[in-house]
């Protein structure tokens, strides 16, 4: 049994992929994954750019969707489906073996719909739709106006990975619209899912960047911890909004917990562990998303251990700390947000152009 099996048996929390290539799905790496333990999937506009722009793994089919008459951009999402239905297969297995609970596959809506509320919801429910596969996560930007959607689509049955959160008062919020959705919902609620995607790598580059700039001694003997002390205290919000009253009345129709998912756990600062957004962010009820680098190395020397809730009030204590030396925590979030929209549609323009100039080679050799 690998660390990865060991992680989700013994400490409640499953590891997925945070990567996708086309020739995982084709020459059997995915489903290798999947048997070392890996028990989810996500993917974003960043990871279809790299996929995509490297190597000739898309030049056939991209070449038959262009002489079918398609435009660039509409034969992007027909690649991006090919490769979200390989996931999906490779994954299914455990979505059954699961009871739901795992198996699932993420796929992002448009990020330039992450300011218009009525835009993501149409977006994601014609991407449900149209893939219509059980083990599916359509992934809604937590920002203000995709609150409404992610309640929508709850209510209507259809399962969210609610992406880029970096706030805990915004995480609350979260949790707020998947309740009200489930609660909008008549009969049985156990073919709803959700996991709400915080960012912890962001978190850290972010405060210690204002830290470095505070240069206090205080200051100072702050960096590389706030990240993981947000992330163990957004688990304590978890906890107290699944449980008690109103969560027990939906639990009896079958609900189930919008797990907490810690994101971007690849460490960008080299002198900090690099499974140190593994390590200390385990517990029951979580999921956490890794690059294949990250993934391999905690399998080699990652620490197995319940670190989540091993002392919120120490992680409540850092948080404290770090606003009273002057981080505004909820203008960093704010920051990181705006940040992580403006660069998701940075690589979808990006890779829309690279589309474009591979389509006129594409058409050049095809004459």
């Amino acid at each position: 049994m690998s660390s990865l099996h060991d992680l989700y048996r013994n400490h409640g929390q499953s590891p997925w992929l945070d990567n996708l290539r086309r020739e995982w799905i084709d020459n059997g790496e995915l489903t290798r994954w999947v048997e070392r333990g890996v028990r989810g999937l996500t993917s974003n506009p960043s990871i279809f750019q790299k996929a995509m722009t490297s190597g000739t793994d898309y030049d056939e089919q991209f070449a038959g969707l262009l002489s079918d008459g398609l435009s660039v951009a509409n034969a992007y999402w027909e690649l991006v489906l090919t490769d979200i239905g390989g996931a999906l297969d490779a994954l299914a297995p455990v979505h059954e073996a699961s009871g739901g609970v795992d198996g699932f596959v993420s796929v992002e809506v448009d990020p330039k719909l992450a300011r218009d509320s009525e835009g993501t919801l149409s977006a994601a429910r014609a991407l449900n739709q149209r893939v219509d596969r059980p083990n599916l996560y359509v992934k809604i930007p937590g920002t203000a106006e995709g609150l409404p959607a992610i309640q929508a689509m709850t209510a209507e049955g259809r399962s969210v990975n609610v992406t880029l959160l970096f706030s805990l008062t915004r995480y609350a919020e979260v949790i707020e619209a998947y309740l009200g959705g489930l609660e909008a919902r008549e009969g049985d609620l156990s073919s709803v899912s959700g996991v709400a995607s915080f960012f912890i790598s962001r978190t850290d580059t972010e405060v210690d960047r204002q830290l470095e700039a505070i240069g206090t001694p205080e200051a100072l003997a702050l960096r590389g911890q706030a990240a993981v002390a947000q992330g163990q205290v957004a688990y304590q919000i978890f906890k107290e909004k699944f449980t008690g009253p109103r969560w027990e009345a939906l639990a009896a129709r079958g609900a189930r917990v919008q797990r907490p998912l810690w994101a971007s756990t690849s460490t960008k600062n080299p002198a900090y562990p690099d499974t140190l957004y593994v390590d200390q962010l385990i517990g029951p009820d979580t999921v956490n998303t890794l690059p294949d680098a990250t993934l391999e190395a905690f399998t080699d020397h990652g620490t197995l251990a319940r670190t989540v809730d091993a002392d919120p009030d120490a992680a409540q204590a850092v948080l404290d700390r770090v606003t009273d030396v002057g981080v505004d925590l909820e203008a960093v979030a704010d920051r990181l947000e705006e940040e992580g929209v403006s660069a998701f549609v940075k690589s979808f323009d990006d890779l829309l152009e690279s589309l474009t100039t591979t389509a006129d080679r594409l058409m050049e050799g095809a004459r």
